[in-house]
């Protein structure tokens, strides 16, 4: 009898071990995950096993509610942690990405360069031919496929028609940084270099290999991608994992690190088409002032991210392993910005007031 009451005891103790760890905080599965490249199955996690202030999750979603928000998500390891919808939009609704779009061009150009396509140390003529910008010659030939990336071409960028009569001089290339649609010519150096069309070359490098859904339209003045918001955080997670899906090195590592690192001195918070916080100083579209400090103080200073007129967002946290995508309408109607503002700022404040 004695040594049943202990037998007992023992199984008891067991099972009030085994509740007692049912109760505590589940450590969240920390390996990597990419989403199958069809279909709507995606792996999801949760703010409580993460540890973050649940409470304050509310006050980040009537925030960004206000703020007329169509969408966001946080991946974390590449699962979803939150995925809210606002105002009618859905997971299955394309929205524009703007210049957040930027970003998919310069992946596809360092596609064509591993595929020695092209060299982005080389001309822009190279790919173009002569007489592409209505410059002197001498100037023109000073241009190369990395000015472009860079937004240092020395292009006048007060017109953002890209038309030859508008490509006019301002400044010897790389002497200059001036935000304008004139990268828009890389997609133009990316068709002739592959010989193809730029949204075909693009689809089967990229978009494809990815499970991405959405499309380019080419207006006359703009060229803005279209997608549903899973599939923006799809190619955010592509950059979180520096250009490698699943064991595919889509974009050359290499390459993408310069992407994601100062391109030069005279705004070193800009890569190669991404912008990128923790630098010293920065400049903004459609001014030559210099501000100096971090583009977005409350944001993590390793951040990467592409940014589109009316708030389009794709933030890139590496010490996180997160990725953070929001799209909708302008925060602030009366002052729509063509890339950061500050909403950044004060979206990153909810968001902290979560995760930290």
């Amino acid at each position: 009898m004695k040594n049943m009451s202990l037998l007992l005891f023992v199984l008891l103790s067991f099972v009030s071990c085994r509740k007692d760890d049912n109760t505590t905080k589940i450590t969240p599965d920390t390996s990597m995950y990419f989403p199958a490249n069809s279909g709507s199955v995606w792996e999801t996690t949760t703010p409580t096993q993460f540890g973050w202030n649940t409470a304050a999750i509310e006050d980040l979603k009537t925030f960004l509610a206000q703020k007329n928000t169509k969408s966001f998500m946080i991946l974390v390891n590449g699962r979803i942690v939150m995925e809210e919808y606002f105002k009618g939009h859905t997971a299955s609704t394309d929205w524009e990405w703007n210049s957040a779009g930027k970003t998919l061009v310069s992946a596809t150009t360092g596609i064509a360069q591993q595929e020695n396509l092209l060299n982005i140390n080389k001309k822009v003529s190279d790919y173009l031919g002569t007489g592409w910008t209505d410059m002197p010659l001498e100037k023109e030939k000073l241009i190369t496929v990395r000015n472009l990336l860079t937004m240092t071409s020395g292009i006048n960028s007060d017109k953002q028609l890209i038309t030859h009569d508008n490509l006019t001089y301002v400044a010897d290339a790389g002497t200059r940084w001036s935000y304008s649609n004139v990268f828009q010519l890389l997609m133009d150096v990316d068709a002739n270099a592959s010989n193809s069309d730029f949204e075909t070359y693009f689809n089967s490098k990229l978009k494809n290999k990815i499970g991405m859904e959405g499309f380019w339209n080419f207006g006359i003045i703009y060229k803005i991608y279209h997608s549903n918001t899973r599939s923006m955080a799809r190619f955010g997670l592509l950059a979180l994992n520096k250009g490698k899906w699943k064991d595919e090195q889509i974009i050359n590592e290499n390459y993408f690190n310069e992407s994601i690192t100062s391109s030069q001195n005279i705004n070193p918070s800009y890569g190669y088409l991404w912008w990128l916080n923790g630098k010293s100083k920065y400049m903004v579209p459609g001014s030559q002032d210099i501000f100096q400090g971090a583009l977005i103080p409350n944001a993590p200073s390793d951040m990467y991210a592409a940014l589109g007129a009316s708030d389009q967002k794709i933030y890139v946290i590496p010490s996180k392993k997160m990725v953070i995508i929001r799209m909708g309408d302008s925060a602030d109607p009366n002052n729509p910005t063509f890339a950061s503002s500050g909403f950044d700022n004060e979206l990153w404040a909810k968001i902290n007031a979560v995760i930290n």
